[in-house]
């Protein structure tokens, strides 16, 4: 028989013994190692250079952490050639309540009058605190969710109320949420949040009057008609009339973009807004702010509007030069090129490619959409791209504010899981010793040792088991207010419970860089190399070595560029 192994002895085949792969022990040119080991340490005992790289650089100026760019994956902007933006939400700004507002309102009168929902709808009001970026709803169940990475429901409410518990983990707890059943609709761009508000307070209205609510029929009745406020242009009829109630004029947008182009980028403005909208807004933005350029057209090598993003992605559709002579932008033919000093709508990425003569990592795209703007081009193409996510400055403000608060809820959980480690050794150190007490024969002295130490093992335990629990109340209550300081529905917007939340999951899977706004790259050098850290498994977290190979992550598209 083989003799026992001892877990302290190494795996058969392992480098102390004649290993079963022999691949550790082959090198292909140790001499060429050895004298790059040589060049290291001269390298790192050259004192000039030493001296060299720890001088002060030329003072920067403060940016504070709410406005720096984020990197997912590396990427330097000396490779890329050409930048392109979307407009609403990136270029474009929006004061948030005042449109989200306008727009709740506007669907609600249009729901009351064509699609004959009682008068009393019309007077829902608005809670801007009950929606963000990242739900679900739940168009069988009239459910509003927030899921975690993993697909997993961490808060969940019907009408404007949380679900019961028995009810939530009936439906949600004990299976993965998978949003490309049409049962869900996933809520991911600022334009959806009235949307789900509005779905939320027609249920808990109609519910609370004792009325029946077909859930699916009431989403697509609000989706239409919203859709419906949005592509009448009724909507941006009333933001043209008061661009500045509604669009926040950035004094940085207009040096951020020159500076872009002063590193030796190619700008194009990438749109679904059509010409005479984008027009106004891009009028309001950027003329005026730097004398280089007497027209924001001068910023832009290419202009596209009406894109039909994400089909632009995906489709085949031509370009279509227009005729900005007039407001209304006619289409005058197909395109056979992209000039700067024209505009255009429609097209498609691959005739993008083509006729710019740029392509795949040559090219950064900048937008607000995770779907439309971000996930459809990384699936699409290898552009490289920038998601603008202005809540951010939001959270990373509001999470400074409770620094004592988050410092103190860390120290606790360290504690909670060394308790709870603590708590499992004692429990088996305590089996153990009642085990020996009663099968073991021992000697009247070794018996009161054994009992000495029984008694002394449970009191300890006992005591930690009181301080487990205390600290996980403690734990729990302070997560809770540090969340419900941010929103006091759905906690903060890129965490769900201890794992990152679906919205933030999605950040991190498909663009390259995030950032509050499009201005933030003027605190950058256009040619700056944006470095991530490396992704590391537990056996690196825990210590092994090969986490220590290399600090910074890779330059390949994000992790999620090949998913279907």
């Amino acid at each position: 028989m083989a003799p026992t192994l001892s877990p302290f002895r190494p795996i058969p085949g392992g480098p102390l013994q004649d290993p079963l792969h022999g691949s550790f022990r082959s090198p292909l040119n140790r001499a060429r190692a050895e004298d790059a080991s040589r060049r290291a340490h001269e390298l790192l005992a050259d004192e000039g250079l030493t001296r060299l790289l720890t001088l002060p650089r030329e003072r920067r100026d403060f940016v504070p952490r709410a406005r720096e760019v984020f990197v997912n994956r590396n990427l330097r902007m000396s490779s890329i050639e050409m930048v392109g933006f979307d407009m609403d939400y990136t270029l474009a700004i929006y004061h948030m309540r005042r449109l989200e507002q306008l727009s709740f309102d506007m669907t609600l009168a249009k729901l009351v009058s064509e699609y004959g929902y009682p008068p009393v709808v019309g007077g829902l009001l608005y809670d801007h605190h009950f929606v963000m970026r990242g739900l679900a709803v739940d168009r069988v169940n009239g459910n509003i969710l927030k899921m975690d990475r993993f697909g997993h429901v961490g808060r969940a409410f019907h009408g404007l109320r949380p679900l019961k518990p028995e009810v939530w983990r009936e439906l949600y707890r004990h299976k993965r949420v998978r949003l490309r059943n049409p049962q869900f609709a996933w809520n991911d761009t600022l334009f959806a949040l009235p949307e789900t508000c509005m779905f939320a307070g027609i249920i808990e209205l109609l519910e609370s009057l004792g009325q029946r609510v077909d859930y699916g029929k009431l989403y697509d009745d609000i989706r239409e008609a919203i859709d419906t406020v949005h592509r009448d242009n009724s909507l941006k009829r009333e933001v043209r009339k008061d661009l500045g109630r509604y669009v926040f004029q950035d004094p940085e947008l207009g040096p951020a973009l020159h500076k872009l182009r002063s590193g030796g980028k190619r700008l194009f403005l990438l749109t679904n807004s059509a010409w005479d909208y984008t027009d106004a807004v891009m009028k309001y933005l950027l003329d005026g702010q730097l004398a280089e350029y007497p027209s924001w057209r001068n910023y832009f090598d290419v202009v596209v509007t009406a894109a039909g993003k994400p089909g632009f992605f995906t489709e085949g559709r031509p370009f279509l030069e227009l005729d900005v002579s007039t407001e209304a932008g006619p289409a005058v033919g197909e395109a056979t090129s992209l000039d700067r000093g024209k505009v255009y709508s429609g097209g498609n990425l691959a005739r993008f490619e083509e006729l710019t003569g740029y392509r795949g990592e040559n090219i950064l795209y900048v937008g607000d959409h995770i779907y439309g703007d971000i996930l459809k081009s990384k699936k699409s193409s290898l552009w490289r791209t920038c998601m603008v996510v202005q809540e951010i400055e939001d959270e990373i403000i509001y999470t400074d504010s409770r620094q004592v608060e988050i410092g103190t809820l860390s120290q606790v959980e360290v504690v909670r899981e060394r308790l709870d480690d603590e708590v499992n050794h004692h429990k088996t150190l305590l089996n153990t010793l009642e085990r020996r007490l009663e099968r073991e024969p021992l000697s009247a002295e070794e018996r009161k040792e054994a009992e000495e130490l029984r008694r002394q093992t449970k009191a300890e335990l006992d005591r930690m088991r009181r301080a487990l629990k205390n600290a996980n109340d403690i734990a729990d209550t302070l997560e809770e207010d540090v969340e419900e300081g941010f929103n006091p529905y759905w906690g903060l917007l890129f965490k769900e419970g201890n794992e990152n939340s679906r919205f933030g999951y999605q950040v991190e899977q498909y663009a390259c860089l995030y950032t509050s706004r499009v201005s933030n790259f003027l605190h950058h050098s256009p040619m700056q190399y944006y470095r991530s850290p490396r992704d590391k498994m537990a056996h690196e977290q825990a210590g092994a070595l090969s986490a220590r190979l290399s600090p910074m992550g890779g330059e390949g598209p994000p992790k999620g560029a090949g998913k279907d």
